[in-house]
């Protein structure tokens, strides 16, 4: 069980690491860890250094904190993350996000790679989460309640701040983007979904589906950070004309959408006003 004392311990350790207190959260999802080698004065700090962090298992995942400057902002990016399908728990899975609240994160941008089930969405396009659906069978806010964190019973019904989102929409104009905007449903994998699963999934409302995001967003908003949720969509997933997909073929459309992701998130951080991202 994680209890308030680890999450302190980890951050204790990471603050004696580093100079600036962060306020920025960056999760990075299957190739798109890129992003992180472009912080300026970066202390770079392995997972498996760090007291009470699980290690990542997943191929293209660095598995390292990338601490340092981004468009004016201090931020902690998580170069790799973990999954419920590696095996740890929920409350494993979303520590860091923990950890990052501790540190001084109000904010938290969480990325993934992930199957567009909406039939107006192709490969390559870039996702706003807007809402989700947890269909992983778990909850990471399920036993002991952390009440120096968050409630009990916290709502979930404005996950991902509204404010964000409508400023990630403006910056991809700004750099002349088109995004989708749509559901994120999650699934604890590891294996990709049966076509009779997406029709469901599909029906049920969801617009894309993967094995992450929605835990550490939950974790994030039982501590009241905003949140910015943004997909990269690898493949289409839908159920009627299943073609299959493998990790490999995941990597490969997300390395190709990687600078428009870059570009996205560079311009979403460089042209936010600071209320945006400080509660």
């Amino acid at each position: 069980m994680i209890t308030a004392e680890m999450i302190q311990e980890s951050a204790k350790w990471i603050e004696d690491k580093i100079e600036a207190q962060p306020s920025v959260g960056l999760i990075l999802g299957s190739g798109l860890g890129d992003l992180a080698d472009e912080i300026e004065n970066p202390v770079c700090l392995s997972y498996k250094d760090i007291p009470h962090f699980p290690s990542s298992t997943v191929t293209g995942h660095k598995g390292q904190l990338v601490i340092g400057l981004l468009e004016g902002h201090t931020v902690m990016a998580m170069q790799g993350r973990f999954h419920y399908y590696e095996g740890y728990s929920m409350q494993e899975v979303t520590f860091p996000v923990r950890v990052m609240k501790e540190l001084g994160c109000d904010s938290l941008i969480v990325t993934n790679a992930c199957g567009g089930m909406n039939k107006n969405y192709q490969p390559g396009d870039l996702m706003i989460i807007e809402d989700h659906i947890n269909f992983t069978g778990a909850n990471p806010l399920i036993g002991e309640n952390l009440d120096d964190y968050g409630p009990r019973f916290p709502d979930m019904s404005q996950t991902y701040t509204p404010e964000l989102r409508e400023h990630a929409l403006e910056a991809a104009k700004a750099v002349g983007q088109t995004v989708q905007r749509g559901v994120y449903a999650a699934i604890s994998g590891p294996t990709y979904m049966s076509g009779a699963e997406l029709i469901m999934l599909r029906k049920l409302g969801g617009d894309v589906v993967g094995m992450s995001t929605v835990p550490e967003a939950m974790v994030a908003s039982h501590m009241s950070m905003n949140i910015l949720g943004i997909s990269c969509i690898t493949d289409m997933a839908i159920g009627e004309a299943i073609e299959g997909i493998t990790h490999e073929e995941v990597m490969e459309v997300a390395a190709k959408a990687k600078p428009r992701f870059k570009m996205l998130v560079r311009q979403v951080l460089k042209t936010g006003r600071n209320e945006l991202w400080n509660r």
